[in-house]
């Protein structure tokens, strides 16, 4: 009996470990397939020009499907401007949650902003006149940065162990903002030198952009870590006419 139990044992443990290894298998190939298609893209776009480059273009060259293609991305300016993003998103909430607890939240999280979208230095003279140059794409940039609202929410929620998951939303809702803004006025700013000179000479430190659009957060950031640390209930809002 015991021999019998142990082998049923055995077999689920050899089973999940399988499990366990093919998961890992497809991911790392859903990883590859991701940096193929947005690798592709940004090289025909830069051979082409992006308006003549089609989905079918980009997956042909990947060697994938377009089928496969619009599982990844949904449009030829999303996979371009992924091949600058990367995975961005998902680094500065593991860059914020691996923060130590001695660092304020404020601080962690605007320190990791800034050395995420400059860790591999701002984009590369062809790819930042690409973005500038074009309208869709500047846009394209601009809303990747919503792409870090949900992770970053979940490294915020990590860090307060707030009970209360609307406060690390509305806080994390409100970096993507800022990081938007901050965007906006680098690549504004670089557009206009680009267009006035034809060369691409960024105007103004993104670092310093990005620091100053988040410098109105820090309060509510610090007060959210207050109330954590001294275990208070959220402040709710009181009912009309009180």
């Amino acid at each position: 009996m015991r021999a019998r139990k142990f082998a049923c044992t055995h077999s689920s443990w050899e089973a999940e470990t399988v499990t366990t290894r093919r998961t890992g298998l497809r991911e790392q190939k859903k990883q590859a397939t991701r940096e193929a298609l947005r690798a592709a893209a940004l090289r025909l776009a830069l051979e082409r020009g992006p308006e003549n480059v089609r989905v079918d273009d980009i997956a042909e060259a990947a060697g994938v499907s377009p089928r496969t293609y619009n599982n990844y991305f949904s449009s030829r300016e999303q996979a371009i401007v992924a091949a600058v993003t990367g995975e961005r998103e998902a680094r500065v909430a593991e860059a914020v949650a691996d923060r130590s607890a001695d660092v304020c939240l404020a601080e962690a999280l605007i320190e990791a902003i800034v050395d995420q979208y400059t860790a591999t230095g701002e984009p590369g003279r062809d790819a930042l006149l690409l973005i500038t140059t074009r309208p869709t794409l500047r846009d394209a940039f601009v809303d990747a940065a919503t792409a870090v609202e949900h992770p970053l929410a979940d490294a915020i929620s990590e860090r307060l162990g707030d009970t209360d998951p609307n406060i690390a939303r509305v806080l994390a809702a409100s970096v993507a903002a800022a990081v938007r803004v901050a965007l906006e006025q680098w690549l504004g700013a670089t557009t206009a030198a680009s267009t006035a000179g034809g060369l691409v000479v960024p105007s103004g430190s993104l670092p310093d952009l990005l620091r100053a659009a988040l410098a109105p957060l820090t309060p509510a950031l610090d007060a959210a870590e207050g109330r954590a640390r001294e275990g208070h209930a959220p402040i709710r809002t009181a009912p009309p006419g009180r």
